[in-house]
């Protein structure tokens, strides 16, 4: 089953973003993807403009919402949403001055059929433009973990900053999870350091398909993102990767690859904590 992981440079202007998004969604389903992974803040990059778009698309005339239930409806295409704002936790209940990071997850037929909130918040230290990172200033955590069947075997769901925390991945495999989304946006210096190291691993101990979508490219004068968009194997092998600039990554995600690597090192059963 094919699967897409769309890379972009998002910038301040959402119309912009979605119109960018649309032609990569629509490349990937003329490629054959049935299920396509979008970046983090695909749609909205800038944090000054989280919160209104939190309400608006909790609102009764959402616009992120609507394109993803759209463009998945026309292009027959499962789409993993990457994250946008949404200023109501799962129960409906509002958040108060914050928002949430939420990845939701559209069918074939423009169904709302998940949502995962980004649990880790990216608090750090980067030597760039920016010199610090405090995204619990403006976003909620969220504390469930999610698995959902999709056509490309169960997906276990997280975004960014999750990538540096083991324990959720393993908790996703607990959950039947065959394969792990991370829309993301990592910073060129973390990204550089880090990323292929821990992408790798945690498809390796944990034996899944890992699709990552990013933000690749210079996106604002002070944010420059490391790209390297790719689709890494339960062996640990990249099959396609994008390193800079808007594309698509594209890979089959083989329930029977997945099979034989868990069958022939059964690490799962070999367990002893």
């Amino acid at each position: 089953m094919k699967v897409a992981a769309i890379q972009m440079v998002s910038g301040h202007d959402s119309a912009v973003n979605l119109a960018e998004a649309a032609r990569l969604l629509k490349d990937a389903a003329e490629r054959g993807a049935k299920v396509a992974v979008l970046p983090e803040n695909f749609a909205v990059l800038a944090t000054s403009q989280m919160r209104a778009c939190g309400e608006q698309e909790v609102s009764d005339s959402p616009v992120v919402r609507y394109f993803l239930a759209e463009q998945a409806r026309t292009l027959k295409l499962w789409i993993v949403g990457g994250s946008m704002p949404l200023a109501n936790r799962p129960d409906g209940s509002a958040i108060e001055d914050r928002v949430r990071a939420s990845c939701l997850v559209f069918d074939d037929q423009g169904r709302e059929v998940a949502r995962y909130d980004k649990i880790h918040l990216f608090d750090a230290m980067v030597e760039d433009a920016h010199g610090q990172y405090r995204e619990s200033d403006a976003f909620e955590p969220g504390e469930q973990v999610v698995t959902i069947d999709t056509p490309a075997g169960r997906l276990g769901l997280a975004i960014c900053y999750d990538l540096r925390f083991p324990e959720l991945f393993r908790a996703l495999r607990e959950q039947g999870a065959d394969w792990v989304c991370l829309p993301s946006a990592f910073t060129w210096q973390t990204g550089d350091a880090h990323w292929h190291a821990l992408i790798r691993a945690r498809a390796i101990e944990n034996q899944v398909w890992v699709v990552a979508p990013g933000q690749g490219g210079q996106n604002s004068e002070r944010r420059r993102t490391f790209g390297h968009s790719l689709i890494c194997d339960p062996w640990g092998k990249v099959v396609d990767e994008i390193e800079e600039g808007p594309g698509v990554a594209l890979a089959d995600v083989s329930l029977e690859r997945l099979k034989q690597v868990r069958t022939r090192m059964p690490v799962w059963e070999h367990r002893r904590l």
